[in-house]
């Protein structure tokens, strides 16, 4: 049993690790959600509270307005861009919300 759980501890680190690299993960936040269901509309809509500071009501909002893409309504609500916009610093940064939203604007 003692080396199920160490074997699980190693794993869990491995595949955190790569969801950080691959940018599905924001300020401790798996952002890569896919909101299929009414739990992971939820979910979603939560994540985008949290990360942009805004009511269920503009969460709810955003999420219809990004496609049902977690990653755009945040940089949408964060930057108060265009899913235009917020798709194209989203792909230029290889889909991590942290630089998409830290980027300049020119």
């Amino acid at each position: 049993m003692k080396a199920g759980t160490a074997t699980k501890l190693v794993l869990n680190m491995i595949s955190s690790g790569v969801m950080i690299r691959l940018g599905y993960v924001y300020s401790n936040l798996m952002v890569n959600v896919q909101p299929r269901n009414e739990k992971l509309v939820d979910r979603a809509q939560r994540i985008i509270m949290a990360v942009t500071g805004c009511e269920r009501d503009r969460a709810a909002s955003l999420l219809q307005e990004s496609g049902r893409n977690v990653r755009t309504a945040i940089v949408m609500g964060s930057l108060n861009v265009t899913r235009a916009e917020a798709e194209s610093r989203l792909n230029s940064c290889g889909g991590r919300v942290r630089e998409a939203i830290g980027q300049v604007q020119p």
